[in-house]
């Protein structure tokens, strides 16, 4: 004969996904339409938070949780190329006068660029998060996202058709 225990609610003295000594308490977020303040701002600061999972929330949680780790991964590969573009990084040969005047601004704009992605990410991250807390959220990008992306993208084809032919240029 087995019992069973039921819980009305989340156990916070339990919850202890990490034991040591940065283990927070968790943020309990209501999803009753009547959450007032933003959800990030609520203490404690670095507690994880919990939502009640009706219907689908965890599997919209876990797709803005991936969507946040592809902006950082896009900010990251960014970042490497705006610093191997610095650097200039070459195998067989030593770079050129052109691709030395060139290295600094361009290294600079994928630099630019991969702060972008990060700010960019982090955004919609909170933006998503809060309107789940208010059971308002609408899983879509918006207009600013849209920019980042497609400047990211041109600076990606304008830069592999630069490098192209200034090694064209080289060979001739």
């Amino acid at each position: 004969m087995s019992s069973t225990q039921v819980f009305s609610g989340p156990d916070i003295e339990t919850y202890k996904p990490v034991f040591g000594l940065l283990t927070r308490r968790p943020v309990l977020v209501k999803q009753n339409n009547s959450y007032r303040g933003e959800v990030f701002a609520k203490r404690p600061l670095l507690g994880p938070l919990l939502f009640d999972n009706n219907a689908s929330d965890a599997r919209d949680h876990c797709a803005n949780e991936r969507t946040f780790l592809s902006w950082l991964r896009l900010a990251v590969y960014l970042a490497i190329v705006s610093v191997a573009i610095l650097v200039s990084f070459h195998l067989k040969q030593q770079p050129s006068k052109l691709e030395k005047r060139i290295a600094l601004p361009l290294g600079i704009v994928f630099w630019l660029l991969a702060l972008a992605c990060l700010v960019s990410g982090v955004a919609n991250y909170v933006k998503t998060v809060t309107r789940y807390s208010k059971r308002m959220a609408l899983v879509q990008s918006g207009w600013k996202t849209e920019i980042v992306f497609t400047v990211v993208a041109v600076s990606i084809v304008a830069a592999c058709v630069l490098f192209l032919s200034t090694n064209k240029g080289e060979k001739s």
